[in-house]
C-alpha cells in the first residue's frame, strides 16, 4: 500500500519533515545543541561569579575569606548586592595593620624584660630568639637551680635507703 499526500499537502516536502517511524534528525542537533548551550552560558555564569574570588586570592586571608563569603551569599540569595561589594572589596588592598602592631608589641616585650611569643604566622626554625631576655635568663636559671635541688633530694634519699639496709 503505497502512502499518498493529502490533496491540500505541497508536492514538494522539505527535508527536515521525516517520515513516520524514522529519526527527527533536526531534533537530536538541536537538543545535542540545547544541553551545550546550558552548559556553556552555566560555565560563563560560575566564571564570572568566582571573579572577586580569584581577584582577592593575591591578598591578604582575612580579605580573601570576606570575598569569598560575600560570594557565597550572593549565590544563595540572589542578591547582587553582596556579589557587588565582594567585586569591590577584593579590587581595593587593605592596608597591613597587624604587621607594624606585632612589631611594636614585641617591641614592648623586650623593653619590659619579658621573653617576646613567636609569631604564629612566622615558621618557626627551632633556634628561638636570637637574644634571650633578662627574664628568660632569670627563668633558665631558676629552672635549673630547681632540676640540681631535685637532684641532691634524689642522692640523699638514696644514700640513707643504702644506710638503712645495711
Amino acid at each position: 500500500m503505497s502512502e499518498s499526500l493529502h490533496p491540500a499537502a505541497p508536492h514538494h516536502l522539505p527535508s527536515f519533515i521525516t517520515a513516520p517511524g524514522d529519526t527527527d534528525v533536526l531534533m537530536v542537533v538541536v537538543g545535542i545543541v540545547l544541553v551545550g548551550a546550558v552548559l556553556a552560558v552555566g560555565n560563563i555564569y560560575l566564571h564570572l561569579h568566582t571573579l572577586p574570588e580569584r581577584k582577592a586570592h593575591k591578598s591578604q586571608k582575612f580579605q580573601f575569606e570576606i570575598v569569598a563569603v560575600l560570594g557565597l551569599l550572593a549565590l544563595f540569595t540572589h542578591n547582587h548586592l553582596f556579589w557587588v561589594i565582594g567585586l569591590f572589596l577584593a579590587m581595593i588592598d587593605l592596608p597591613d595593620f597587624s604587621t607594624p602592631l606585632r612589631k611594636i608589641a614585641g617591641s614592648v616585650e623586650k623593653m619590659a624584660g619579658v621573653a617576646p611569643e613567636q609569631d604564629p604566622t612566622e615558621p618557626s626554625n627551632g633556634a628561638g630568639p636570637a637574644q634571650p631576655s633578662v627574664a628568660g635568663d632569670a627563668k633558665a636559671e631558676s629552672a635549673k637551680a630547681e632540676s640540681a635541688k631535685a637532684e641532691s633530694l634524689k642522692a640523699e634519699s638514696a644514700k640513707s635507703e643504702v644506710a638503712g639496709h645495711a
